[in-house]
């Protein structure tokens, strides 16, 4: 513990002497970056044990060894996080927590005073949750209190448990709310009074979901036009009919911001009764849904659209490998082997769910072209997605790419989002867009200069790179892809650029080639998607209804005065890309406790693996069997020191010369695991080949 100063006579601080900029910290295992208004600079070790994830602080800039502006932590002005998870311990007199999350770089402590551990029946060595008491600065330790004992560290789930109590989120919904939900019924006879709503269940729709979703909440319908072209209608579903701004059900939307996907459950943004009941497009059952009715040539160019309130119903629940199997199938089958009782009931009726869905993924591929033709970036991603037994555990680590059937699905509610965005966009109506930026030069530079380094392109291939060229990173992408330097081409390219937030004006959208765009599709799991909805109707009514109703309607779906939505519109933005932010987060540090459960009982195996990453830790390397991503630290690369290259993220050894960088392929073995912090340790067998060699 540091000892505490007294006093008024304190000389004044450097910050106080040295006003800088002020910006958000963002924390990585390897260091850090401040988020100003004048750009983003990473952090100096300097005061960073001061900081936490999110943290608003000022800070001045100095220049580093290379000439780039660094950023030195003067001082905290706003604290973004007020508990944390840790291991408890003791030092003499003192309660220690020390922190799971490796972000953070300093200690807590319980003072003796405090019997807050003793009252949780904690233990040294269990897993606590924590709330802070006094953040760490510059002359003192930081000090917490125990809130609750989470468990032993070797708890079947209390990985899950402690990245749920790190992002500060929790099981269940408040009472309140959910009574709310439990009083809200489907009346098709009265939805259909409003004359904005159209009843369009003659029309054959489906949906498509990954296979263990239990809210449908976007379905798709298809037909031909004698001239060859196609009319798409996207359906979505209602929740704006049913959520009244300012309810509690809305308030609890609205705090969450987005439901969250953790390996093994599902947190979600709205009350069951409404995710996967009343929202939900469950096939064979009739539901209020949004619907964005467009018509494309038969070069998939969009004509034109239209959008309106809808009662549809979905005729068939398709899983993607369901879908997959369908478009594959070459001999005129409507229900594959195997196929799910609903799938083969469509097909005696007559259904050629084969033939839609090809015909769906056919206008999927004509979008991309449309897309690619102006200038959007698509990233080929690998997400690893843990299939778990009954008890919890892993069985099998699954990489999920897109395939006809995601795409088909993901091209058709692109499409609808654009042109909600475009509706709206016209008159500069405020709502929730969805902005993202062109990437920052040095960023692009960056990842031009290890691309170039790994043989990938050349040096006026780099140059155009680093100047923004989306052509030549669509040339790129495309030129690696199936071999194996089409996963870091992407990891590099996808890392340089800026992330989409949710904005109340519409700026564009640089990695769609968009000129605006929003997110309209999935109103169940996503805040952004219910504030659009609202703000659609409001238009649609005024527009074609008058003003005098629209303003009736205004109460339900955006409120009024001081606490409407266009008062607080900037913040909901703001929180939902913070919401969405840490969502992303958290599921993803839910995935890394299971990965290491799944190599817990594989210690010492050798396997193949690509270096995808380096920096300060060690370098990481991406495993072949499975794509899980472990690290080996810098002390077990080898038996001699190696000098980091920040810019080409590579490692020369000192004494050999001998280079590892991203893309090399390598032979590890498993040396160990940290289940509860989601660690998967690697070790260097052997150096083969570098892949940029492979690649000539």
């Amino acid at each position: 513990m540091g000892r505490k100063r007294h006093g008024g006579g304190r000389r004044p601080t450097r910050s106080q002497r040295r006003p800088g900029l002020t910006g958000t910290v963002r924390l990585t295992d390897a260091g850090g970056v401040v988020e100003t208004a004048e750009g983003q600079f990473r952090l100096t070790s300097r005061g960073v044990r001061e900081v936490m994830n999110g943290d608003t602080a000022v800070v001045s800039l100095h220049r580093g060894p290379h000439g780039e502006r660094r950023a030195v932590i003067e001082n905290v002005v706003e604290r973004a996080q007020n508990a944390l998870v840790g291991t408890y311990g003791v030092a003499g007199p003192l309660g220690v927590v020390h922190p799971l999350d490796t972000r953070i770089k300093a200690d807590f402590f319980v003072l003796p005073r405090d019997t807050s551990a003793a009252d949780a029946g904690v233990g040294v060595g269990d897993v606590v949750q924590a709330r802070i008491v006094s953040h760490p600065t510059r002359y003192e330790s930081g000090v917490v209190t125990i809130e609750r004992r989470l468990g032993t560290s070797d708890a079947p789930d209390v990985g899950i448990r402690c990245v749920m109590a790190r992002f500060d989120l929790e099981d269940g919904y408040p009472a309140g709310a959910l009574e709310e939900a439990d009083g809200l019924a489907l009346d098709i006879a009265e939805a259909l009074r409003d004359p904005l709503r159209r009843d369009i269940r003659e029309r054959f729709a489906l949906t498509i979901d990954p296979v263990d979703a239990r809210d449908f909440d976007d379905a798709l319908s298809l037909s031909s036009e004698p001239d060859g072209g196609w009319r798409l209608g996207v359906h979505i579903a209602d929740v704006s009919h049913y959520v009244a701004w300012g309810s509690s059900i809305d308030l609890e939307a609205r705090r969450r911001g987005t439901s969250v996907y953790l390996a093994d459950r599902v947190l979600p943004m709205l009350p069951e009764r409404l995710s996967c009941d009343l929202c939900s497009l469950r096939p064979g059952e009739d539901r209020l849904a949004f619907t964005v009715d467009m018509r494309l040539d038969r070069r998939g160019r969009l004509r034109d659209y239209r959008m309106y309130p809808s009662v549809m119903r979905s005729r068939v629940r398709l899983s993607y490998d369901e879908a997959d199997a369908l478009i594959a199938c070459d001999d005129g089958t409507s229900a594959p082997a195997g196929a799910s009782p609903h799938v083969r009931a469509a097909a005696g009726e007559g259904v050629d769910l084969a033939g839609f869905l090809r015909d769906a993924y056919a206008l999927s591929k004509l979008r991309q072209d449309v897309r690619h033709a102006r200038g959007a970036v698509d990233f080929d991603t690998v997400e690893i997605h843990a299939l778990l037994d009954d008890d919890g555990r892993p069985v099998e680590l699954a990489a999920r790419r897109r395939t006809p059937a995601t795409g088909l699905v993901e091209e058709a509610m692109l499409l609808a989002n654009e042109c909600v965005a475009d509706y709206l966009a016209r008159d500069d109506v405020a709502a929730a867009y969805r902005v993202h930026e062109p990437p920052t030069p040095d960023h692009l530079h960056a990842a031009a200069e290890v691309l170039q380094g790994m043989g990938v392109v050349d040096r006026q291939q780099a140059s155009a790179i680093a100047s923004g060229d989306v052509r030549q990173i669509q040339r790129v992408l495309a030129d690696t892809a199936g071999t194996p330097a089409s996963e870091v081409a992407n990891a590099l390219l996808l890392r340089a650029m800026q992330r989409a937030l949710y904005k109340p004006h519409n700026e564009g959208h640089y990695a769609l080639g968009a000129q605006a765009y929003c997110h309209f599709t999935s109103p169940i799991r996503r805040y952004p998607d219910l504030v659009v909805h609202r703000v659609l109707k409001g238009v649609l009514a005024r527009e074609r209804l008058g003003a005098r109703e629209a303003k009736l309607r205004a109460g339900h779906l955006v409120g009024a005065g001081r606490e409407s939505l266009d008062a607080v519109l900037p913040q909901v933005c703001r929180s939902s890309s913070d919401r969405e932010r840490l969502a992303d987060a958290a599921a993803h540090a839910s995935q890394k406790v299971k990965v290491a459960q799944y190599y817990a009982d594989r210690i010492g195996e050798r396997l193949a693996g690509v270096v995808s990453w380096i920096d300060q830790l060690g370098v990481f390397v991406r495993l072949d069997e499975t794509h899980a991503e472990g690290l080996v630290h810098m002390s077990a690369v080898g038996d001699e020191w190696f000098d980091f290259d920040e810019r080409a993220l590579a490692l020369t050894g000192a004494s050999t010369g001998r280079r590892i960088q991203v893309g090399d392929r390598v032979i590890v073995e498993i040396a160990g695991v940290n289940q509860v912090r989601g660690h998967l340790n690697l070790g260097v067998v052997s150096l083969p080949s570098a892949l940029r060699h492979a690649l000539h």
